[in-house]
């Protein structure tokens, strides 16, 4: 069955969990192919009904020991522009789009899911621009992430975030 992981990790971001289970995102995701969406809430307030979205077999929790099994399992992870969530992914060689959460201020997830975008290891947008995303993205154009190169890391988040 393919499967959808969403995370927001130990964050609240109601917004994208509102916004991966409405009715036109979940349209676009079952035209994908894409039949089961598991969803790590966090700390949020909304936690969606088993039965909430009728076209996709759905689960959701609010936080688990480990991701690393739901990523494994998963053939699209979207998570929030965490840099654990995100490293976690493309370690795993998982496709990943990133939906940046543009009401933080002083918004540094934004700026190390851009990089990572031009560096063609996953792809972004934000709630408002998920469902176009979607319906639109080209998961072939990805490139993989090479772990074990904490240097490069370090270098690429000095870069992103500025402090060079």
């Amino acid at each position: 069955m393919k499967t959808v992981f969403v995370t927001v990790g130990t964050t609240s971001f109601d917004e994208l969990i509102e916004s991966i289970t409405s009715p036109e995102t979940v349209q676009a995701l079952t035209a994908l192919g894409y039949e089961r969406l598991v969803l790590q809430v966090g700390r949020g307030s909304l936690v969606p009904a088993a039965d909430s979205s009728p076209h996709v077999t759905l689960e959701a929790y609010r936080f688990k020991d480990s991701i690393a099994e739901d990523i494994e399992q998963a053939d699209l992870v979207i998570s929030h522009a965490g840099a654990g969530s995100c490293l976690e992914s493309l370690g795993a060689g998982k496709s990943l789009l990133v939906v940046v959460n543009d009401k933080l201020m002083n918004n540094h997830q934004l700026e190390m899911a851009r990089q990572l975008h031009m560096d063609s290891h996953l792809l972004y947008c934000t709630c408002s621009t998920l469902t176009e995303t979607l319906r639109t993205m080209d998961l072939s154009v990805l490139q993989p992430f090479l772990p074990g190169q904490p240097k490069n890391f370090a270098h690429f988040l000095d870069k992103a975030l500025g402090v060079q």
